[in-house]
């Protein structure tokens, strides 16, 4: 039996895993959902988000950054404090300001740099994310999904091995298994802790490989999640990715998720139903990249309740609509889910 939220008098926790674009979408929608002190929390459904990011990213600032201070990747995190900011304006374009190309600074952007600088100053990643969400006022907590640096490496189809996450993107054959170099790596307590105490845990949308599998590669967060009583939900993507996820239907990505993970994880896939337009499948395919087919009922074949929406955003290039994509998400496992579990 699938596993829904019970109708509580309080307001739910979340969490949110990935890195990307993707996850920021999630929170983007989520935030205006999350209570905000104890005198909001009757009024709105959550009390708590956190966000679990995956940090394997090597590529652009982030790369440099991470090469030459030997910091944690600040990129994705950055994204996901802007998402969750209060203020979208003035501070938000201020972390993501990017000097313009040239020697130096060409390329980095000033959250980025903040972010490294307040890791030096703190001697402390996990810290310095957590200051500079004080100074953004976010709507919720953020966590990297380990303090360690770690490699993201593939295996190709064909035997080939690939290190770096920049590499393995580019790459076109088909990926057969991604791990983390060094092999066993410790998350960290607050993410354990977040996990545990969760309502409700989202995975995706986000590169398959290369943003949501690496926070599956942690061994504590896998059995947290696995024994978690919490409602389990996958966000479907909305596109293949050339060569990483090229051909695959929605059931391919869950089943991609669960061999990683050594286990089912997920109790719901939820799924966009709006067509494409043809003159943007036409751009993606040029590109390599195509619709990601449904798959219904395969998933219901799989023992998961899939839940559709129309959730598509497409202005040249295809996303989620954060604004639908948290209302489906409120109404299906907050609202409207009150049987037990």
């Amino acid at each position: 039996m699938t596993k829904v939220i019970q109708k509580h008098p309080r307001p739910v926790r979340v969490v949110a895993l990935g890195g990307g674009t993707g996850l920021s979408t999630v929170l983007r929608g989520l935030k205006q959902y999350v209570a905000q002190g104890p005198e909001n929390r009757s009024k709105r459904p959550i009390s708590d988000l956190a966000a679990i990011v995956t940090v394997t990213d090597d590529g652009g600032s982030s790369g440099r950054l991470r090469r030459e201070y030997r910091v944690l990747p600040p990129g994705d995190i950055r994204n996901c404090m802007v998402a969750l900011s209060d203020d979208e304006h003035l501070l938000s374009q201020l972390f993501q300001y990017r000097f313009p190309a040239g020697p130096g600074l060409g390329g980095h952007t000033f959250g980025n740099l903040f972010l490294t600088a307040l890791t030096n100053v703190t001697g402390d990643f996990p810290e310095a994310v957590r200051l500079s969400s004080g100074v953004l006022a976010i709507r919720g907590r953020i966590f990297p999904s380990t303090a360690q640096n770690v490699t993201l490496e593939a295996e190709l189809e064909g035997g080939k091995i690939v290190a770096g996450e920049t590499k393995i993107s580019r790459s076109r054959r088909r990926i057969e298994r991604v791990r983390l170099v060094p092999r066993r790596v410790r998350p960290l307590p607050q993410v354990l802790a977040a996990i545990r105490r969760a309502d409700l845990i989202l995975v995706g949308p986000g590169s398959l490989y290369t943003s949501l599998i690496p926070n599956f590669l942690v061994a504590e967060v896998v059995e947290v999640i696995a024994h978690s009583r919490a409602t389990r939900v996958y966000i479907a993507n909305l596109m293949t990715q050339p060569g990483e996820t090229q051909g695959y239907s929605v059931a391919d990505h869950v089943r991609a998720i669960d061999a990683h993970a050594e286990r089912k994880l997920f109790d719901a896939v939820v799924v966009s139903r709006a067509p494409v337009s043809p003159r943007i499948i036409r751009r993606y395919k040029a590109q390599g990249a195509e619709p990601v087919r449904p798959s219904l009922n395969e998933l219901r074949d799989m023992g998961l309740t899939a839940i559709t929406g129309d959730l598509l955003h497409q202005h040249g290039v295809v996303r989620h609509d954060p604004e639908r994509l948290a209302s489906l998400l409120i109404k299906e496992f907050v609202d409207s889910r009150s049987s037990e579990k």
